[in-house]
């Protein structure tokens, strides 16, 4: 392609209705396109979603028409009688003459196998029973949030998951589902440990996974967008039927919210699968994306072409495919993949809109590229213009690597193995990225500033579904730093101390704390580090494991608990306390005092003078939440054990 001005995009008219392809009613059916620079559309009838005939219709041998040119950039035109159940595509002849390849438009909402052709539907038609009247769980503010990611197929296709429907969207409404060992799977798992959110990797119809060969074992992450707003097939119990996929996303997402959980979409605009191939390119040729001076594809998401979210209309696109997922499918939430990409305007275009539905609805992305974009830094959603969109967090990986190392490189350590150094980056993360006097800015990984408006506007994590999963990274890193000298039993018993170390700080944060599917049972991925086409012996959670690690379980559910009870990360009093040495940190927010010792030895640490009440003690079983189960002690010092956490609560 030839070198594009940016700007000659920018006077492309845009129409000032919503986004609309196929309009469909039993007399007619209303199609349109917007394509301002086509010479011609056409509309192509099909009776299957691949291969077969074309569709022949009772009112004649109809199966194909060319729509007339509007001026606001689309095409547009009816056939009438009853087009239900039938698929469809558009064909585009561009300024040059050229037809450009079928496609099912960049708006379908219900499409055949691998998405190639779309299907006229009654989306009514697939609302489960009861979805019109179904009620949200309650979220008041966003840092009540808790965060769970997950992956279907990782979440429910090991055998010991005890589930039916395993790796599908169907997983995630059944009830009573148990391991081995009779300890809880599944929904059920989510209830009892206690998180608000479940976060889904990508859902979306994507390009990775052939939805026509499911009886071969398959796995993707997700990150290829095809149709954004069409639930991926491979997930439902039948990809060829168009409604399917769409009334067992709505069965998941009930299930869900009648179990107290909400839902967020991972949604990844900032990129397409196939740039060439795909249903933005073969509808607007160039405009959907941003180019180099030399013509070829910008590429700040890495992955050969990044979006443009800036034009008008992909703006338009981003904030009603947004809205579609909230009021078709009752999302709660989303995370912006490479939200970096993406500019302020629009992210706070999408904000403002989603206010007007449900300002509960909780917006997160990462504050980053995967490499430079192709537009002004100063007007991107970057993790360091956070401050400048109110309501929308990013996540902080000051923290998650001040704690496990960077992210380059596996076996460097930091906070959670001892190494001094990574305290300031860990408190960092703690205050939520937002002012505390109590923190060395000239000492935190990555950031210069405190980037945050409010805690709330950052994600507190130390593992996600990239690079290797917590149990991984710190098994890693010890022996790198320690080599084999431990016996496995005791190197066992430091991966544990850890993994709770860990959890104690992004639960003690005052930003949103968020889990990787499987760390609170330590599930592991065979030390691979980008697993995203890794098979499910890498991928699936064994849940035996919550059996083998019920300490570790239990304690991230008493940290859930407390956090909640306690409320320590909204407290408007919240600072650090003195230390002595290295590898601690002791923090004090309306009458909680925690303490993270990652020295492997005990140290003592001063407190306030007062009556203390201990309530968690990371190296001991869980304690009960009751008053008269915990132990109490008067005084201004403690000592707290080796690689431990403490949380106590001052007595009135």
């Amino acid at each position: 392609m030839k070198a594009q001005v940016q700007d000659e995009y920018m006077d492309w008219p845009v129409p000032a209705g919503p986004i609309c392809e196929m309009n469909y009613s039993p007399d007619q059916t209303c199609f349109q396109l917007w394509s301002p620079k086509a010479r011609s559309v056409e509309v192509r009838l099909y009776d299957q979603g691949e291969g077969g005939d074309v569709a022949r219709m009772s009112c004649g041998h109809i199966h194909h028409i060319f729509l007339d040119k509007n001026e606001d950039g689309t095409f547009g035109g009816v056939i009438n009688g009853d087009l239900k159940g039938c698929f469809y595509t558009f064909v585009v002849k561009d300024e040059n003459g050229n037809l450009l390849n079928e496609t099912p438009g960049i708006f379908a909402k219900a499409v055949g196998v691998n998405g190639k052709r779309a299907q006229i539907l009654d989306l009514s038609t697939t609302n489960p029973k009861g979805w019109e009247s179904g009620v949200k769980p309650v979220l008041v503010h966003p840092q009540d949030a808790v965060i769970y990611e997950m992956h279907h197929r990782d979440f429910s296709i090991d055998a010991s998951s005890g589930m039916l429907h395993k790796g599908k969207y169907l997983a995630l409404t059944e009830r009573g589902t148990t391991n081995g060992q009779g300890e809880k799977t599944g929904i059920d798992h989510l209830v009892e440990l206690g998180v608000t959110h479940v976060h889904l990797l990508p859902s979306y119809d994507y390009g990775s996974v052939d939805e026509a060969r499911l009886d071969s074992p398959q796995y993707n992450w997700g990150y290829d967008p095809v149709n954004y707003n069409v639930p991926e097939g491979s997930y439902s119990t039948n990809p060829y039927d168009p409604a399917v996929r769409i009334r067992e996303f709505k069965e998941m997402v009930m299930a869900l919210h009648k179990a107290g959980i909400r839902v967020v979409m991972d949604v990844v605009y900032n990129h397409v699968f196939d740039l060439k191939n795909s249903n933005f390119e073969k509808t607007a040729p160039g405009y959907f994306f941003r180019w180099n001076n030399d013509g070829t594809p910008a590429n700040g998401s890495g992955c050969g072409n990044e979006t443009a979210s800036e034009r008008p209309m992909m703006r338009k696109f981003m904030i009603e495919s947004v809205l579609y997922w909230v009021r078709e499918y009752h999302i709660d939430g989303f995370r912006f993949d490479l939200m970096g990409i993406h500019d302020i305007e629009t992210m706070t275009a999408i904000r403002r809109a989603v206010n007007s539905v449900d300002p509960s609805i909780i917006i997160y992305g990462e504050g980053w590229a995967a490499s430079t974009p192709g537009y002004d830094a100063n007007k991107l959603a970057m993790k360091a213009n956070v401050h400048f969109i109110k309501g929308i967090a990013a996540f902080g990986d000051e923290m998650r690597d001040g704690l496990r190392g960077a992210w380059y490189d596996d076996k460097k350590g930091g906070f959670l193995v001892g190494i001094p150094g990574h305290e300031e980056s860990v408190k960092f993360g703690l205050v939520g990225a937002s002012y505390c006097g109590g923190v060395d800015l000239t000492k935190v990984n990555y950031s210069r500033e405190f980037w945050t408006g409010e805690p709330c506007q950052m994600i507190s994590y130390v593992s996600c579904h990239d690079d290797l999963c917590l149990a991984d990274r710190i098994n890693v890193t010890l022996m790198a730093r320690r080599g084999k000298k431990k016996s496995a039993e005791a190197h066992e018993a430091e991966c544990v101390r850890l993994q709770k170390l860990a959890y104690a700080a992004v639960f003690a944060s005052r930003g949103i704390p968020f889990i990787w599917c499987g760390d609170e049972i330590m599930r592991d991925r065979k030390g691979v580090r980008n697993c995203y086409n890794s098979p499910d012996s890498i991928n699936a959670i064994p849940w035996r494991l919550k059996s083998e690690h019920k300490d570790v379980y239990e304690y991230v559910k008493q940290l859930i608990t407390l956090r909640r009870h306690l409320r320590w990360h909204e407290g408007g009093e919240y600072h650090f306390l003195p230390v002595k040495g290295s590898n601690v940190i002791a923090m004090f927010s309306s009458g909680v005092v925690i303490i993270l010792n990652s020295n492997r030895r005990t140290i003592t640490q001063e407190i306030p003078y007062g009556v203390w009440q201990i309530v968690s003690w990371s190296d001991r079983p869980p304690m009960s939440v009751s008053a008269g189960a915990l132990p109490t002690f008067k005084g201004s010092s403690l000592k707290v054990p080796a690689q431990s956490a403490l949380i106590l609560v001052e007595r009135s």
